[in-house]
């Protein structure tokens, strides 16, 4: 009788612990709990900055901070990106050609289809047009302009804003022809995933490459996150009747089901995707990207809600998870070409806040 009591009881305990957790899961995805959580973390993130304005670490941070702005509709985070601009002076970095001196002049063209102030746009039309007549330098590892991964989420959606917003396909057809090369040089149709560069592609002459622990193909996890950022936020971009839309669709959509099947147990990615053994945490910003670009794909029906979601809020409860006491978004790999083990609670970078406020812009629009 007396084990039959205690079996009775610990059905009960593992039970009720079981309800309080769904309940308290499910006051993640409240609309004002996402705004405030958004709002906590941004506002730890903008007294605690970090790296040049326009570098590339801003630039994917800052397109966090517009999505929040939109969001929220805060003057206070309208006014942090108008300082930033102006101390900018509203341009990109300073190298031509680098994708990540692109990455910032995303912000200012959405700002400035809000605001409408031409100075937000000159200084990179200007560099757009340098751009395009000056013939690009390669070398060994720098076969082609885009020739790292990460590149994919820096220029394309800066280039596509452009055009779209001067109605001028030239930067279109750029970005098609630089995507393309990228895809062609780094893209594995056996996994569905880039390699960071060629340092991390199998058959490259010329390369021996570096591996997992286990003798699989590394794939960094954020790499991927970039790219799958990248593809929605030019997909967003593209015309409807864009000739090659369907490239970027095709292309996410086979992103889309190797990223699914990788997810691990707490919803979140490691820093390898293919050996996660050996990264034993969930990373914050490629798993802060995955779950923007899959809860993206759903609100616009180009990912299937019931295969999707499930993962989408399996995601974004844990990354409610690596938001540390003070508000900042913790467990985020530093600046890096590979997978490293070198972060934990309190390791932070302004790229993983940006995800993690991307991630939230689209998981409140998830029930609408």
């Amino acid at each position: 009788m007396n084990k039959i009591i205690i079996a009775l009881l610990c059905s009960f305990l593992i039970g009720g612990t079981g309800f309080a957790q769904k309940a308290d899961n499910a006051k993640l995805f409240k609309d004002s709990y996402i705004k405030k959580t958004m709002t906590r973390a941004l506002d730890w993130q903008l007294k605690n900055p970090k790296h040049k304005l326009y570098d590339w670490t801003n630039g994917a941070y800052y397109a966090g901070v517009f999505a929040a702005y939109e969001t929220t509709g805060s003057k206070k985070i309208w006014k942090a990106m108008y300082e930033m601009g102006e101390a900018n002076e509203w341009k990109p970095g300073p190298r031509l050609q680098h994708a990540d001196d692109h990455v910032i002049c995303q912000t200012y063209i959405d700002m400035y289809r809000v605001a409408g102030e031409k100075k937000m746009i000159e200084p990179f039309t200007a560099t757009m047009e340098e751009f395009m007549t000056t013939p690009y330098e390669t070398g060994r590892i720098n076969k082609i302009t885009w020739w790292w991964c990460d590149a994919l989420f820096m220029g394309p959606a800066a280039f596509v804003k452009l055009g779209v917003t001067l109605d001028d396909d030239r930067y279109l057809k750029l970005n098609d022809k630089l995507w393309k090369e990228t895809f062609d040089l780094l893209y594995d149709k056996e996994y569905s995933l880039y390699a960071r560069d060629i340092n991390y592609k199998w058959n490259e002459p010329g390369i021996d490459p570096i591996k997992e622990a286990n003798g699989k193909k590394i794939f960094w996890s954020r790499g991927n996150g970039w790219v799958m950022g990248g593809l929605v936020r030019t997909i967003a971009e593209l015309p409807e009747d864009y000739p090659t839309r369907n490239f970027y669709i095709d292309n996410f959509k086979e992103m889309a089901a190797a990223i699914v099947s990788l997810q691990q147990e707490d919803g979140l990615w490691r820093a390898s995707l293919l050996d996660p053994e050996s990264y034993p945490g969930g990373e914050a910003s490629g798993s802060g990207f995955y779950c923007y670009a899959l809860a993206w794909g759903i609100n616009n029906g180009i990912l299937d809600k019931e295969t999707y979601l499930p993962a989408v809020e399996k995601a974004w409860v844990g990354l409610n998870r690596l938001i540390q006491p003070d508000g900042h978004v913790g467990w985020c790999q530093p600046i890096g070409a590979d997978p490293k083990k070198n972060f934990e609670a309190n390791s932070w970078e302004v790229y993983g806040t940006g995800a993690f406020l991307l991630a939230g812009s689209e998981v409140i629009k998830l029930k609408k």
